[in-house]
């Protein structure tokens, strides 16, 4: 593998221009992420405590909920086929010493696809998904729902301003952590995981266990639920209770985005990627069907619809077990499951929101677009030697702290903005606007767009994209058609004794997609009002972007670092500034160091 210059690289940099230009350094090749971190990244975000009881409730009916978790992994694995099309082939960038482009991974998810699929004009698909994401790009409703646990926990009421406090905290416990070490930030995240996987596999056991007749002190088994007379009998649902049930199953599903979100932190991400994150869904997917089926083997439909649970898994360890104790500890294994939701969520979100910031539509974005060594890496630096200059180990670890401090305060507003709500209804309308904007709508721009350069000859995507799926265009449709449809069914009215209808859920069924289609509206409000102030002052903002292209050692290209330029210009052709790199102004122009 070629090394990096790091004393011709900071030689270059001498003479940057603080007030207009920031330099993003890729982590070293050290702290660069493998594939475990990767599975655990997909499995930590993924959710299955809380949303199973929100898919029977809308079901009616176990086959039912089943069939809605197998379709859900199908879906799902569709999707991460797009995400690793698009993923390992876009942006493109000009080889150094060549015309030719390749692709080179960068961080920022569906920010970059979308910009890809719709580039002019200049920053409205930047603000139309930037925006929203800013604001509902977080995981608010987790933090309500780790409170309500944490009461349950100490088998107290559900008091409102002990939740809204215990969320507060939870959230600015996740930022903090993030802000004072990447790489403890990683490590937490990899020992949520594994916590997680481990109850996961306990509450299958003790299913099992106790389907097979072993008593466990607690119910006999609900083997009465396999009964395909009683499996897929219900009351009689609409199609609005299966929608909104799915669309909870998306939730939990969701964790196949966050890789993405930080590719350029990967290692060798072509080599690595396709193998990771598809054996992580495989393993999700296995796990919450099997989860799903122990939970139906302990406790009998009816108890389950017609308990004021939250979480089955709660109920399922209270059945099982037969007291108290045991179904207290499980909400507090929960808690602290929920808690490294959080935390992934936290790591990737922010760079995402960081990715915003360097297209220069926020006020301060170079501010916000800015990573800064963590404290842990500074206090290391003060005890340890420095690694030798060239090495490629000779920065120390960075952190968004700008961008971690932006996406703190989105958090805290929306759960001061639903803290009026009971704490159930709370999490599921900061879950389904979520799910809504950033799981539906997104993704279905996203593959719609990739629909077009399939069938687009003139575009010829299958010989630029990386990584092509055996299936052609199927799982684009599929993923499309199923997301399409979740959109526009969502503004059905629920009958009246749905789970979903006003009455259950204290908000009107209309209010949660509403608001979710008018976050668009805010990226084009914002759109306009960049470009009103641009008029107003006869000057327009220019921004640079100028990777620093290496090779990857399996014949591929990553970026090891980025220049950002941010300038107001007269709307005149200007002299432009010369980037220290090289003498262009696209973003679509590299520089390799040293290679």
């Amino acid at each position: 593998m070629a090394t990096f210059d790091q004393a011709e690289f900071d030689e270059v940099l001498r003479d940057l221009d603080e007030h207009h230009q920031r330099v993003d350094r890729a982590p070293t090749q050290k702290q660069l992420l493998g594939p475990f971190t990767i599975v655990c990244l997909f499995l930590n975000r993924s959710g299955i405590f809380v949303a199973p009881a929100k898919v029977l409730s809308g079901t009616g009916s176990i086959g039912g909920a089943l069939l809605l978790w197998a379709f859900g992994a199908v879906v799902h694995l569709c999707g991460l086929l797009i995400w690793l099309e698009l993923g390992l082939s876009v942006p493109f960038r000009n080889i150094p010493g060549s015309n030719e482009k390749k692709s080179v991974p960068r961080s920022g998810g569906e920010k970059n696809y979308l910009e890809f699929l719709f580039s002019k004009p200049h920053y409205l698909i930047t603000c139309m998904y930037g925006i929203p994401y800013i604001i509902l790009g977080n995981l608010s409703g987790n933090s309500i729902a780790i409170g309500s646990f944490a009461m349950q926990a100490a088998d107290r009421p559900q008091d409102r301003g002990t939740i809204i406090a215990i969320a507060l905290t939870v959230l600015t416990a996740a930022v903090l952590l993030h802000v004072c070490s990447r790489r403890g930030g990683i490590l937490v995240n990899n020992a949520f995981a594994i916590v997680k996987v481990l109850i996961l596999i306990s509450i299958i056991v003790l299913g099992f266990i106790n389907a097979g007749g072993n008593r466990l002190g607690g119910s006999p088994p609900a083997t009465e639920n396999f009964n395909p007379d009683i499996s897929f009998s219900s009351r009689k649902r609409g199609v609005t209770d299966y929608a909104d049930a799915f669309m909870y199953v998306l939730y939990s599903y969701s964790g196949f985005q966050q890789p993405f979100y930080v590719l350029s932190e990967v290692r060798t991400p072509r080599k690595i990627f396709p193998k990771s994150t598809l054996f992580a869904l495989a393993v999700g997917a296995t796990l919450f069907m099997l989860v799903n089926v122990a939970y139906f083997m302990a406790v009998p439909k009816d108890v389950q619809l017609n308990s004021p649970e939250t979480a089955m898994a709660t109920l399922f360890f209270g059945r099982t077990f037969g007291n108290k104790m045991a179904q207290q500890a499980l909400a507090g294994l929960v808690a602290f499951s929920i808690f490294g939701n959080v935390v992934v969520m936290t790591f990737t979100a922010s760079r995402v929101k960081q990715e915003i910031a360097k297209e220069g539509i926020l006020p301060f974005s170079l501010f916000f677009a800015t990573s800064r060594t963590t404290p842990y890496a500074w206090l290391k630096a003060r005890w340890r030697p420095k690694p030798a200059v060239g090495t490629g180990d000779s920065h120390l670890e960075q952190t968004p702290m700008a961008a971690l401090g932006l996406h703190w305060a989105m958090s805290i507003i929306l759960v001061a903005a639903t803290a009026m709500l009971p704490p159930a209804t709370s999490w599921s309308v900061l879950v389904e606007l979520y799910s809504y904007v950033v799981r539906i709508l997104v993704p279905m721009v996203v593959s719609g767009g990739l629909l077009y350069l399939k069938f687009n000859r003139r575009i010829k995507w299958s010989s630029k994209a990386n990584f092509k799926p055996w299936t052609g265009p199927v799982h684009v449709v599929i993923y499309f058609a199923t997301l399409a449809f979740l959109a526009v069914v969502s503004f059905v009215k629920p009958p009246a004794d749905s789970p979903f209808a006003s009455a259950a859920g204290h908000v009107k069924w209309f209010i949660v997609p509403s608001v979710g289609i008018s976050a668009l509206l805010w990226g084009l409000i914002w759109f306009l009002g960049l470009k009103s102030v641009m008029w107003a002052r006869g000057r327009e903002i220019r921004v640079i972007r100028t990777p620093v292209i290496v090779p990857d050692g399996d014949g591929q290209w990553v970026q090891k670092a980025e220049l950002i330029d941010h300038g107001w210009y007269t709307k005149q052709r200007p002299t432009k500034r010369e980037s220290p790199f090289v003498d262009g102004e696209s973003d679509s122009n590299s520089v390799s160091i040293s290679v």
